[in-house]
């Protein structure tokens, strides 16, 4: 995947995901009875998914950058 291919991805791709991902999440407020129940559980567990992903993201490029300066 050229830079090119990876900018558009990173411009159009990431809103259009955080869109279905947030639409996923009221969909499952309005049908789910069991995250009506506990809010607090399901609203900590909707707002891990990203941050874990971004992190490992962010970590594994890191550890690719600097094992590339060695």
């Amino acid at each position: 995947m050229n830079d090119d291919n990876k900018f558009a991805l990173l411009v159009i791709g990431l809103p259009l995901g955080g869109l279905v991902y947030c639409g996923l999440g009221v969909a499952m407020m309005m049908f789910s009875p069991t995250v009506r129940e506990h809010p607090l559980v399901s609203g900590t567990l909707f707002l891990l998914i990203p941050l874990a992903i971004a992190a490992s993201i962010w970590i594994r490029a890191s550890a690719k950058a600097y094992q590339s300066h060695q």
